[in-house]
Order: structure tokens, then C-alpha cells, then sequence
């Protein structure tokens, strides 16, 4: 399933304290690609994840998974549609301190009211290196395994896309490097799509296709 991204844009305030974070983005997100998107810190880099992923709305434009416009339906529609079809990764991990590791990676099919596939539970675990720590509490673990239980949470649906916003920021170099070899294995294994949102230039290179974006304009500087 393609995904088309027709002209966002994304406007804050008006007159004078107008704001253009995102200025007429256009970009098709195949299936199967591993994607980049650079730029400085407030380029609007992470506007447009949360805007093709549903998390944000468009002030103007239109985000197409197949021939479903996804910010054309109601809230509910919306909600069932990323827990269904989309993975994300955040930089802050965003895990609820009150549950488990365990807790936390089934937390997805819960607010969907599915079955957990175990056998798939334990391979992911057991893939991403955290299958002892499954029992433990967010606070027990160090940030790379953190992000390695939201990397689970974030398959865990089996979602036909990933994104990653700076997946790597809150971990010092070492994790950061671990945890992207796992996201990209995970990637190539399961032939999943993968979007990353970075600052950083190694991990934007490891990208088959690799976006800038600076002040709102979006533009590849790779050939599909």
C-alpha cells in the first residue's frame, strides 16, 4: 500500500503571528521503503510524521494510505486506523510507568480489544534482547531496553508502516547505534515501511531514500 502525501501544509496563529511549519509537502512513501527525513530542530520535520501518521491534522492537503484519506473520518475512525495500520516510535519512549515491560508492548492490541499472539510476542522480545526483562517496570530498565520494549509496542499490531520520531535522541551513542541495527533488522526481516525522522546524519544515510527538510519545505535528495 503507497502512501501519498498531496500538498501539507501546516499554519500556526495568523497576521503577524503566523507561523508555516510545514509549507506544500509532497512526497509517495512506497511499500517496503526505508525512508529518511532530515533538518535542523524546528524545521518541521516532526510536524510532518505526526501529520502523515494521523497523529496531527493539516491545515491544508490530504494524506492517502492506498485511496483512504485518512483526515477525512471521524476521530474513532481515525484512532482504529492507526492502532491497526501504523507502528510509531517515539524519542521519549512514552511508556506508562505503572505497567510492564510486557504490559506496555500489548498495550496496542488492548485498546483494540484483540487477541496477543504469544509466539510473535516472543520472537519480537527475543529479537530486540529484552525477553528476561519483560517482568520489569519501566524505571528498572536502562533507556536502550526502553526503547527496545517501544519498538515491540509499536509491532506488536503488525502494522503495515513504522515511523521513528528521533528514535535515537534520548540515547547516548552506543544504545542509539543498537537500537537503529535492531529497528533496521526488524525492518528488512519483517518487510516492513519505515519513515525516520533524524538530526542525525549516519542514521539518515542508512536510508535507501533520504528527505531534507528546512523551514517547511520538504525535498529528496535521493532518486526513488
Amino acid at each position: 500500500m503507497d502512501i501519498q502525501v498531496k500538498g501539507i501544509s501546516k499554519i500556526y496563529g495568523a497576521g503577524e503571528n503566523k507561523v508555516v511549519a510545514l509549507n506544500q509537502a509532497v512526497m509517495t512513501i512506497h511499500n517496503g521503503d526505508f525512508i529518511s527525513v532530515m533538518g535542523p530542530s524546528g524545521s518541521g520535520k516532526s510536524t510532518l510524521l505526526h501529520i502523515i501518521s494521523g497523529l496531527d491534522m493539516p491545515t491544508s492537503g490530504s494524506v492517502l494510505y492506498g485511496e483512504t484519506d485518512i483526515h477525512h473520518g471521524g476521530d474513532r475512525e481515525l484512532s482504529a486506523f492507526r492502532r491497526r495500520k501504523i507502528g510509531f516510535i517515539f524519542q521519549q519512549f512514552n511508556l506508562l510507568p505503572v505497567l510492564s515491560a510486557r504490559e506496555n508492548i500489548m498495550m496496542p492490541l488492548l485498546l483494540d480489544r484483540r487477541q496477543a499472539d504469544e509466539a510473535y510476542l516472543q520472537e519480537l522480545a527475543a529479537f530486540l534482547g529484552i525477553q528476561d526483562r519483560l517482568t520489569h517496570l519501566p524505571h528498572e530498565l536502562s533507556g536502550g531496553q526502553q526503547q527496545r520494549v517501544a519498538i515491540a509496542r509499536a509491532l506488536i499490531a503488525r502494522p503495515d508502516i513504522i515511523f521513528a520520531d528521533e528514535p535515537t535522541g534520548n540515547l547516548d551513542s552506543k544504545s542509539g547505534s543498537e537500537v537503529m541495527r535492531m529497528l533496521c533488522g526488524i525492518r528488512k526481516r519483517m518487510n516492513k515501511t519505515l519513515v525516520v525522522i533524524t538530526h542525525d546524519p549516519q542514521i539518515a544515510a542508512m536510508a535507501a531514500r533520504r528527505f531534507n527538510i528546512v523551514d517547511g519545505v520538504l525535498s529528496e535528495v535521493t532518486a526513488e
